[in-house]
């Protein structure tokens, strides 16, 4: 039985700040992170919430991530925008470049921002949402350090590569939310059950031959399965091309890890697309998506992508999250 504690979003985003703080973060670059954290707390992601906090800042002491980056925003185009994360955390890279992006995105109808030589920006569809929340139609890729094999091979290439596209709705809500990684579950999902010594379902992960495996540390040493078999690598293919080579961050083959304390900064990069709907769709776009959200939600049982995230956000903002004591504990631990 898995001892919980109920907290409220502020306190989460306290709790992370801290810690970050504490493990040699500057406030500048911690406050995006642990906004982000519980935000990802209360969508009920949270093997990417306060269970990652730890991590995070053991990659600060060891040099994984530089705590105290200052990234560098540049536009070498109308509708283009750069950031060098300077191997610093993605979010504050993420945030300076979105003070551009979505203006520039209103003005030009379409705006892009590219960035390289950053970590983990954790939830993928946390920053494509806020795109939407901005009323444009946010499409979002980020690369990551490799573990899918290809098609008839087995050692790893590509990363789990997550993919997100946040359709705007008229409450500032995504109508639409698509958040998934190129293979069957996300990797921090088998990590979770490493850390919490049990098994994961046939399907999850393969060794190191390429065959199936319920034990999370043989899945980890051998590669993440991709989702839908050859699909799933093709969708990994084309996130490393946006997210790496249209950056210019490393590939997969050469990240480092995103656990552990082997190897420097992993240098991944992200890229996204902002559009005005309204410009591209004539002024159709809200009646078109109405439809299409009307003729799924008129199904008995059937949802839509992001309607599980939005429950669990307003449950929290009521309610509070449930977070495993345990990993409070090490985050306390870090302050000692």
């Amino acid at each position: 039985m898995i001892e919980t504690k109920t907290l409220t979003l502020n306190q989460i985003e306290d709790i992370a700040f801290n810690a970050l703080v504490a493990a040699g973060t500057s406030e500048q670059n911690a406050r995006p992170l642990a906004i982000a954290t519980a935000a990802t707390e209360a969508d009920g992601v949270a093997s990417h919430g306060l269970a990652y906090i730890p991590i995070y800042c053991e990659h600060v002491g060891c040099g994984k991530v530089d705590g105290q980056a200052k990234p560098v925003l540049v536009q070498p185009g109308p509708s283009v925008v750069t950031v060098d994360a300077a191997t610093g955390f993605a979010h504050a890279a993420i945030d300076m470049g979105f003070q551009k992006l979505i203006p520039l995105a209103r003005q030009q109808g379409v705006a892009v921002l590219a960035i390289n030589n950053s970590y983990n920006c954790g939830v993928l569809g946390y920053h494509t949402y806020r795109l939407a929340n901005a009323g444009l139609l946010g499409i979002g890729f980020t690369n990551a350090p490799a573990s899918i094999a290809p098609s008839g091979g087995a050692k790893p290439v590509v990363g789990t590569n997550p993919i997100s596209i946040a359709a705007p709705g008229p409450d500032g809500e995504p109508l639409v939310l698509i958040d998934q990684s190129a293979s069957t579950i996300a990797k921090s999902e088998v990590m979770k059950h490493a850390r919490e010594d049990r098994a994961i379902p046939v399907g999850w992960a393969l060794d190191s031959d390429g065959n199936p495996t319920t034990d999370p540390n043989v899945g980890l040493r051998g590669s993440m399965a991709p989702s839908g078999g050859y699909k799933g690598v093709g969708i990994a293919m084309m996130v490393e091309i946006m997210a790496a080579a249209m950056t210019g961050a490393s590939l997969g083959i050469d990240a480092s890890p995103f656990s552990g304390t082997v190897g420097g900064p992993p240098k991944t990069g992200q890229f996204f697309i902002a559009i005005d709907p309204a410009v591209t769709s004539g002024g159709a776009f809200a009646e078109r998506m109405g439809v299409l959200v009307d003729t799924v939600r008129s199904q008995v049982g059937a949802h839509l992508p992001g309607d599980g995230r939005r429950a669990m956000r307003r449950n929290a903002k009521e309610n509070g999250v449930a977070v495993n004591v345990a990993t409070l504990d090490r985050i306390g631990a870090i302050h000692k």
